[in-house]
């Protein structure tokens, strides 16, 4: 197998070290894991991609490449320049925190994935939920670490064939916990945390000048049953399928009155 890793931490995140873990288990040792991955944080930019500025890339070493842009682009780079074939499944993360309800739609590790499914190759987004039980750990990844490829192992057993024109692409969190704590895989809808917001927060440079903060809202608020958020802070790890279509399909056929 043959898999294209990117993330949105940064080329030298840890997270980054341990999705190569996982894709190497994955790729076998007859495989290929290629890395694209920014060349500086880039959390927080979505599905963003430079398409008013170019874009330095630098090989790092064997199948390993910074590119001074986002995940979706280092996506496209390494579909359309750096590798010679096109990959079996792209991977991105593992990011530093969760990616679950709301967050899913700022989330840079989420818009490498989404580059994936609109290349028309399977991808997969993995975030690891940081709390109290992990986050002072010596491997804060280490439920990532033990459990990324089996989760990815089975997303592509079930994932169905299909020929739409928006693919597929998967968001999984995984609880924070330590690795022998999590109780299990939970298919899960996107959740949303309804008392909490991202804000800005004010502060002042030694100068005088003022800057903004954007400042996330509480993570450990569980979201309804079933969902992302609510099913991590319960130990489990989730899956949950996705489009990039932003389509309100059920109300289409209501808005037929504009006609």
């Amino acid at each position: 197998m043959r898999i294209l890793i990117t993330n949105d931490d940064g080329i030298n995140a840890p997270g980054l070290q341990v999705l190569e873990e996982i894709a190497t288990e994955l790729a076998g040792p007859k495989g290929e894991v290629w890395v694209v991955a920014p060349a500086f944080e880039q959390s927080g930019v979505g599905h963003a991609i430079s398409y008013t500025h170019p874009m330095m890339l630098s090989q790092m070493g064997e199948r390993r490449y910074a590119a001074e842009g986002s995940p979706a682009d280092c996506v496209m780079a390494g579909l359309h320049y750096v590798m010679d074939e096109r990959p079996d499944l792209i991977l991105s993360g593992v990011n530093r925190g969760n990616n679950s309800a709301e967050n899913a739609l700022y989330s840079g590790t989420l818009g490498g994935a989404m580059e994936g499914a609109l290349q028309r190759i399977p991808a997969v987004a993995l975030s690891q939920y940081l709390g109290p039980a992990n986050i002072h750990a010596d491997d804060p990844f280490e439920a990532a670490r033990a459990h990324g490829a089996e989760v990815i192992r089975r997303i592509l057993a079930h994932t169905p064939v299909e020929e739409a024109d928006y693919r597929l692409f998967y968001n999984v969190n995984f609880p924070p916990v330590d690795a022998d704590g999590v109780k299990g895989f939970r298919a899960s809808t996107q959740g949303f945390r309804r008392q909490t917001r991202f804000t800005v927060e004010p502060h002042h440079s030694p100068s005088g000048r003022k800057f903004l903060w954007v400042k996330g809202g509480e993570q450990h608020m569980p979201t309804l049953p079933g969902s992302d958020a609510a099913l991590n802070l319960d130990g489990y790890v989730s899956v949950t399928p996705m489009r990039a279509d932003l389509t309100a399909h059920e109300v289409v056929e209501k808005l037929k009155g504009i006609e």
